[in-house]
């Protein structure tokens, strides 16, 4: 590979777009520490903060995705597409990046598709078991796309597609000796079982609205409850801390509070739902129906078709929550059954391998 190596990365929206493309970031620094990183996000998403605070270089492009349902703000949608495409050849041409590798989000599917008209190498990080309209039609021209499910090829071509799984961040690796670190971080009772509830950074309106309802069932069940109410809600939620239950906007320390889980109820992103198969505590899922191709409930299923995760639909919390919850927190025999199926789906080398696909790709080029 030659000497000075240039790179585009390009992934945003949320974090589950932004964090793998900084882990792949990280890794390609740590094989040449002198490689040139270049991040494209969308204008006034959380990328345009969280690339910054990591260390590297972004530009954004006016980009948004398209309302389901008739408002206004989709008559803008054509004119942020070409502006997007014009910006998008203009950091290309002037970057002059030796490969383009997308992790999903507003931004990537200009960039990539412009850096395909380009001739400009690309991969395709394709986090879901069920891909986006984007990817579906950028596969087509991609050198490489690296996915974290099996049964894609009917969406991207076999000979170039990869299963690498989606890159997690690597303090959740090995978090079997933090349990203690991790009971004294958060303050809880060594005696006590303890369930982690996660809505992602923004926040769950439904599963914050659950879990209000279910405070005085956790304290009576003596249950501790670590509660990512995410930034939106926070404010909203807590007041509710107690004894046994203690809220957080946001959590710094994500090993820790895995470390500190024995069950865990969360939502079903892709990057998610690849961390707690490496994490291996029992969890249930609850799937966002708010979503693109209502992609978190295949997630979800695929996990709990191997027996490793239970699902519950939102719509069926009121009548199974507890009943489900309990049965996974008061039974040892369903946690160990949970947790050694879902530990034989993790796939922890996937950032390795991706930067691993996209060496091959340059390689190939230079050839």
């Amino acid at each position: 590979m030659k000497k000075q190596l240039k790179v585009i990365i390009s992934g945003g929206g949320t974090g589950g777009h932004i964090y793998p493309a900084i882990s792949i970031a990280d890794e390609i620094k740590r094989r040449y520490p002198s490689a040139e990183i270049l991040f494209v996000g969308a204008k006034d998403r959380m990328e345009m903060d969280k690339v910054p605070q990591a260390g590297y270089k972004i530009e954004g492009l006016w980009i948004s995705g398209i309302d389901r349902s008739l408002t206004k703000r989709n008559l803008s949608f054509p004119f942020k597409v070409i502006s997007s495409l014009w910006a998008s050849r203009k950091i290309l041409k002037k970057f002059k990046p030796d490969v383009v590798i997308g992790t999903g989000g507003f931004a990537s599917g200009p960039l990539l598709k412009v850096a395909n008209i380009m001739n400009i190498p690309t991969l395709i990080q394709e986090q879901n078991s069920y891909p986006g309209i984007t990817n579906r039609l950028l596969g087509k021209k991609a050198d490489a796309i690296c996915t974290a499910y099996d049964n894609l090829e009917g969406y991207f071509p076999l000979e170039k597609t990869i299963k690498t799984g989606n890159p997690v961040r690597q303090d959740i690796l090995n978090i079997k000796d933090k349990r203690e670190e991790a009971q004294l971080f958060f303050k809880l009772k060594k005696d006590r079982k303890t369930l982690l509830v996660l809505g992602g950074s923004l926040g769950a309106r439904r599963i914050n609205q659950l879990m209000e309802a279910f405070v005085a069932f956790f304290e009576k069940k003596k249950i501790q409850l670590i509660w990512q109410t995410g930034s939106l809600y926070y404010e909203e939620y807590k007041k509710y801390d107690s004894e046994y239950v203690q809220t957080h906007a946001y959590l710094s320390r994500m090993d820790l509070a895995y470390a500190a889980a024995d069950v865990i109820v969360s939502r079903a992103g892709a990057i998610s739902v690849s961390e707690l198969c490496i994490v291996g505590k029992p969890v249930l899922f609850i799937p966002s129906p708010n979503v693109a191709e209502n992609h978190q409930a295949k997630n979800a299923l695929t996990v709990a078709n191997e027996g490793a995760a239970y699902v519950l639909d939102e719509k069926d919390l009121a009548k199974d929550f507890s009943e489900t919850i309990m049965l996974i927190l008061e039974s040892e025999k369903v946690q160990k059954n949970l947790s050694e199926n879902i530990k034989k789906l993790a796939l922890p080398g996937a950032t390795v391998a991706i930067v691993d696909a996209m060496e091959k790709i340059i390689n190939t080029q230079e050839v």
